[in-house]
């Protein structure tokens, strides 16, 4: 098989997979080392290399996220509190072997745009789940509770200038793939000759 043909598999065959149905067999940290420097080899303006991984892994991983639905219940309004969102984010890394939290650390050249370090941060996050893909593991890129929200940012100890691009939540599942669905190319595109 071609590189074309087995890149273009592996993207093609990528599922989200939530952590309700990962199965709670562990995955090896060196493994989660590998998954990172793929991510580390994004494309990057400026060689700025925005990308930060925070990786919470055994009971770390359901500490973050108790952590997490706290700081949902202490930050969202109370008309607009679910104790069914709560009990979600409280229990999203029970069967899941590790977290990782992708951040965009804001760098100092000013000729390199916020949307560029973002958008270098988002490839490093895409080449982590192909990864995954090849290898097997199931993830859920998720901005669910808090995630996108300053207290988060501040709770990470992170920058006014950074971002929090998401969790993913890592693991194995039982579960069949499901075919994905996707519309045609043709109705995104513009092309002119």
């Amino acid at each position: 098989m071609d590189q074309f043909t087995t890149l273009r598999d592996v993207i093609i065959n990528r599922r989200s997979t939530k952590p309700a149905v990962l199965n709670g067999k562990k995955i090896e940290d060196g493994v989660i080392w590998q998954l990172l420097e793929l991510g580390n080899w994004a494309p990057t303006h400026g060689n700025t290399e925005p990308w930060r991984f925070i990786v919470y892994s055994g009971k770390a991983v359901q500490r973050f996220c108790h952590e997490h639905a706290e700081l949902y219940k202490r930050n969202v309004a109370p008309e607009k509190f679910a104790p069914a969102k709560y009990e979600k984010q409280q229990h999203n890394g029970d069967m899941a072997s590790h977290l990782i939290v992708a951040v965009m650390k804001r760098g100092s050249n000013p000729n390199i745009t916020r949307l560029e370090e973002i958008c270098a941060a988002a490839a490093a996050v895409q080449n982590i789940l192909l990864g995954a893909e090849a290898l097997g593991i199931a993830v859920l890129w998720s901005t669910g509770g808090v995630v996108l929200q300053p207290v988060m940012r501040v709770h990470l100890g992170l920058g006014d200038e950074d971002e929090v691009l998401g969790l993913l939540y890592m693991g194995y599942t039982d579960e069949p793939e499901k075919p994905g669905r996707r519309g045609p190319v043709e109705e995104k595109t513009a092309w002119h000759s």
